[in-house]
């Protein structure tokens, strides 16, 4: 049977080991075209190929929920459950997501991007369907990619354990997040352990055959129920009962520790049963229907090994991410390595140069050193940087005790993911008024990757934060003169730089502002002024032209310092005769409408027309196409200046 004919799940309980994987070879070549074509994330779902096979021969979905976390993982689920023929369309405007979506398919439960979080879902799901509320049978939670390094996944799997829930944990352990995965759970084999691996000697050969003669038995039902029954002869022998179960159980443990990886997961009353090949289907197969009979006594974990990137040699070969993700690429070559570029690549060379000044400068990431422009850091300070992995919230606050012991920590992450830190953010930086610069890639509108990935909140939730500078570049110039100053203005407290991602304008080493003072750009003949922020300067401009040609000569601001906001620059505004805001944040609550009120407060009867994001889920398409859709383009700026006037010809 071809790829072709896997119309739903049930396609594939027909086929033969043999056939399934020649099926995973033909399914590795369709991600791979397909991922060329449209960019998306390439190595982790080559590594999930066999893995999502086997889950879908053993469970039922959608009357058995499998639950992806995080689901850039799930294109071969989507490939297998009727929505190859969209593959032309991944990540494209109206297309098929990158990841999971409930509106695409009764087989996606959770739109799952942001990652650490799907066990906490499987909690509440069973929870639900012992209730009697949710008619699922089994939930199924696969979690890794990195997603283990999360806070969030272990406050969950703490919970599950303690109450006892029914849920299957598939752990797919690839030693990957976006980076190399930062945990002790995952960690690689060391060069010894790769040499031995080479040259076995007979006490590893025969403690690897007993590992995995230790996993296949306490994965039979049988020994299991033959286990309980001796746990409770030896529980009511007089006595000694206790005393003798506890005995067996040290001992157990005790084999255990010696034979398998540390199984802390059943100290949190998790069984835990693995490592398992997670490219070898039969095996996998026979461990999820064993998983299942167990679960009925409990969670349990199913430990899967998995190479990151399998089947293609690019991904294979590729060190840093295993063509994590990819842009569009000639399938036949692979794509060419990644590298920053526009304001990451400004950030990149600034942050150098400021720890090249000041030895008190550190770079902290969450699992994400390449896109954010940490790699050259890293490389020419190895003992300055810090890579906590998806853990946002212990970046921030490790960040903060770093300030507190006289460092000057720099957080470089997504403008997005900044968001699943507000509290350690708001309570352990801003209050105690410590020196962090937050550094927050890919601000405003992204793009491909949808609504979880665009950054559109940073600037009106940071900029009321008490003591934050909330500062954004127009150029990369800016940028790296913003970074300059925020580690003195750090001095005072928290200071943040948002920047878009994609190419930085240019400009001239006397095209730059400085610390929290606003850029006048055109002075205008007092009719309309326009105030923009970020990378939205550059249409301003643009649309302050197209003004200029039909006889309008507009005043343009590059606002710079979104908080605090320059009173020069408000001064001037509410000297004209109408002001209009722009910024490719949420207009709710945003900068524009904070300004508002301040030209009120000097004239209230300037009318002041504002302008950003509609506060609702974005979909994914190019970042400029979605801008102009919502007039925040250079024409859609000029018109609602035009209006303004219009409205409000005299004052």
């Amino acid at each position: 049977m071809s790829l072709h004919e896997i119309r739903e799940p049930a396609d594939l309980r027909a086929l033969s080991y043999d056939e399934l994987d020649d099926l995973a070879g033909e399914i590795r070549d369709f991600v791979v075209q397909a991922v060329a074509e449209t960019g998306g994330h390439l190595g982790s779902n080559l590594g999930a190929v066999e893995l999502t096979l086997a889950l879908h021969r053993v469970f039922e979905s959608p009357q058995d929920a499998i639950l992806w976390d995080t689901g850039h993982q799930g294109y071969v689920h989507k490939i297998v459950t009727g929505r190859q023929n969209q593959f032309d369309q991944l990540r494209q405007a109206g297309g098929l997501s990158g990841y999971l979506s409930r509106e695409e398919s009764v087989h996606d439960f959770v739109e799952n991007s942001h990652a650490s979080t799907i066990l906490s879902y499987a909690y509440g799901l069973a929870i639900a369907r012992d209730a009697g509320t949710d008619p699922r049978r089994h939930i199924v939670a696969v979690i890794g990619d990195g997603s283990m390094t999360g806070g969030m996944a272990y406050e969950a799997l703490n919970n599950i354990g303690h109450s006892g829930q029914r849920v299957i944990i598939i752990l797919n352990d690839n030693g990957r997040s976006y980076a190399p995965t930062i945990s002790n759970l995952t960690a690689g084999p060391t060069p010894l352990d790769r040499a031995m691996a080479d040259h076995p000697s007979l006490p590893a050969r025969i403690t690897d055959r007993l590992s995995h003669s230790l996993t296949s038995i306490r994965l039979n039902p049988v020994y299991v129920k033959r286990q309980r029954k001796l746990e409770q002869f030896l529980r009511e022998l007089p006595y000694v009962g206790p005393q003798a179960e506890k005995g067996v159980e040290a001992f157990k443990a005790a084999v255990r520790e010696f034979l398998q990886p540390p199984s802390f997961f059943e100290a949190l009353g998790v069984r835990y049963v693995g490592p398992i090949d997670g490219h070898d289907i039969e095996e996998l197969e026979n461990t999820f229907r064993n998983a299942i009979e167990l679960s009925a006594e409990g969670p349990i974990l199913v430990h899967v090994v998995t190479q990151k990137g399998r089947g293609y040699p690019p991904a294979e070969d590729d060190d840093e991410k295993h063509l994590h993700d990819a842009p569009v690429f000639d399938p036949a070559v692979g794509p060419p390595p990644a590298i920053p570029s526009g304001y990451t690549q400004a950030f990149a060379e600034g942050i150098i140069k400021e720890a090249e000044a000041d030895t008190r400068v550190v770079a902290i990431t969450a699992a994400m050193p390449g896109p954010t422009g940490l790699l050259p850091f890293q490389n020419r300070f190895p003992d300055r940087f810090f890579d906590v992995g998806i853990a946002e919230q212990h970046a921030v606050t490790g960040a903060a005790g770093m300030a507190m012991g006289g460092l000057r920590p720099v957080v470089a992450i997504y403008s997005t993911f900044l968001n699943r830190a507000w509290d350690q953010i708001v309570y352990d930086v801003a209050l105690h008024r410590l020196p962090v610069v937050f550094c927050l890639d890919r601000a405003g509108i992204t793009g491909d990757n949808g609504p979880s990935h665009h950054g559109v909140y940073d600037l009106a939730l940071l900029a009321k934060v008490p003591g934050m500078r909330v500062l954004a570049p127009s150029s990369a110039q800016e940028l790296q003169v913003m970074l300059h100053d925020a580690i003195e203005l750090a001095d005072d407290g928290p200071v943040a730089i948002r920047y878009p991602n994609g190419t930085a304008p240019q400009v001239g080493e006397h095209e730059v502002g400085v610390g929290l003072h606003a850029r006048q750009l055109r002075r205008g003949d007092g009719s309309i002024c326009i105030l923009a922020i970020g990378k939205l300067v550059t249409f301003a401009n643009q649309a302050a032209q197209m003004l200029a040609d039909h006889g309008i000569d507009a005043t343009v601001w590059d606002v710079r310092s979104c908080a605090p906001l320059d009173p020069a620059m408000i001064a001037d505004a509410a000297t004209h005769r109408a002001v209009v805001t722009c910024e490719d944040g949420v207009r709710d609550g945003g900068i524009g409408m904070t300004i508002a009120d301040q030209v009120h407060a000097i004239a209230a009867k300037v009318p002041v027309e504002v302008l950003g994001l509609p506060s609702k889920f974005i979909p994914q398409g190019k970042p400029d196409r979605i801008l102009a859709q919502l007039g925040l383009d250079a024409d859609g700026i000029a018109a609602a200046a035009r209006r303004s006037i219009e409205t409000h010809p005299e004052r």
